[in-house]
């Protein structure tokens, strides 16, 4: 697996065990149709959260959150409502949040979870 993907991979997994700790229950991680990806889908408190994740070693060209734009944000929320209507729900309000994963080359992880952002 080449070192990008390991470095998202990584990032997913401490984003879900952040999630988990905070009360959410994963429904889905890597959900995927020809239309893209969501990475993880949880439930938090009665309420569906969609998360994109985006993992850096590093803030040289950004924060993680910087690099989802309006196009990415519109592709989730697509992809959102597609992901409800494979799974029979209903068109209830859901939440997206984005949340960062700094992995730093000495030093534990830091995450910044922002709710509600899309």
């Amino acid at each position: 697996m080449a070192t990008h993907l390991r470095l998202g991979a990584h990032g997913e997994d401490i984003a879900a065990h952040h999630l988990e700790r905070d009360g959410a229950t994963i429904l889905a991680r890597n959900w995927r149709c020809e239309l893209g990806e969501l990475d993880i889908i949880c439930d938090h408190q009665g309420r569906i959260v969609i998360c994109e994740v985006k993992t850096r070693t590093t803030t040289h060209h950004g924060t993680p959150a910087e690099s989802v734009t309006e196009s990415k944000a519109r592709r989730l929320r697509t992809l959102a409502h597609r992901w409800r209507l494979d799974n029979g729900l209903p068109p209830t309000p859901l939440r997206f949040d984005i949340i960062s994963v700094l992995v730093p080359r000495q030093g534990p992880p830091t995450i910044h979870h922002l709710r509600g952002v899309l």
